[in-house]
């Protein structure tokens, strides 16, 4: 089975070399590998030419549908392990889309790159409702989860499945990102937080945004909650240098 990757442009898959624009990993540098589909559909995601295809209904706030064929590629998982190896990773995140819906191809991908580079730090982004396969568990190193909050559009009981909850505040691998577009968001944070026990050392906050000044906008205003409540915040590092852009 292929795995499938979103694009750069028509027929050029996203796998590219960068910094790690957010989260625990934060300017490291990376490979990239960008897979297509999602389960969710947030309002205000930035990489809606994975899931939102011509046809795909799902509300989205700026109603643009994408052509599945420009924006979506195959590629079997050696000749992705080729592109992956030939940007000379030590840092490999997967993101999306929602990664783990490829589980089968995924496990494959990392099973064909650890055998060359044993080494390799592995980290899936995911919106934390889908569970990996324990032959996929053992390949992972980290896991940033970004469960997504009412303000995405999506309904709790697709958005926030509580035994998925439960597991990734229980592994030490697993590191929250709640996206904030409003104070008032925090709320939502804070409860889940004391629900499932979500160590604040393993939580951050990042504004929601995609270009700088709405970021730097909204982060005046979560950083003093933040000091408040003890937790940590995020920025997007690489809508700052690139803008909101494929690739970067």
């Amino acid at each position: 089975m292929p795995i499938v990757l979103a694009t750069t442009t028509p027929g050029e898959p996203e796998i590219f070399a960068s910094l790690q624009g957010e989260g625990p990993s934060i300017g490291r540098p990376s490979v990239f590998v960008r897979l297509s589909r999602c389960n969710l559909a947030c309002h205000w995601c930035d990489t809606a030419y994975t899931w939102r295809f011509t046809g795909d209904n799902r509300p989205h706030r700026s109603g643009e549908s994408f052509a599945r064929k420009a924006n979506q590629i195959a590629m079997g998982e050696r000749d992705a392990a080729q592109a992956i190896l030939a940007l000379g990773p030590e840092r490999l995140v997967i993101t999306g889309g929602e990664p783990l819906l490829q589980a089968s191809a995924l496990t494959k991908l990392l099973t064909l790159l650890r055998e060359i580079r044993p080494d390799l730090h592995v980290e899936i982004e995911t919106n934390g409702t889908v569970e990996a396969p324990p032959a996929l568990d053992a390949l992972i190193d980290q896991y940033n989860v970004s469960p997504k909050l009412a303000h995405s559009g999506n309904t709790p009981d697709l958005a926030l499945i509580p035994e998925r909850l439960q597991a990734y505040a229980g592994d030490p691998r697993a590191f929250f990102k709640f996206v904030i577009a409003q104070p008032g968001d925090l709320e939502e944070v804070l409860e889940l937080k004391s629900e499932y026990g979500i160590p604040a050392t393993r939580l951050q906050l990042m504004p929601e945004g995609t270009d700088s000044a709405t970021l730097y906008d909204r982060m005046h205003w979560l950083a003093p909650l933040a000091m408040r409540h003890g937790l940590r915040m995020t920025d997007r590092m690489h809508i700052h240098i690139y803008g909101d852009t494929r690739g970067t």
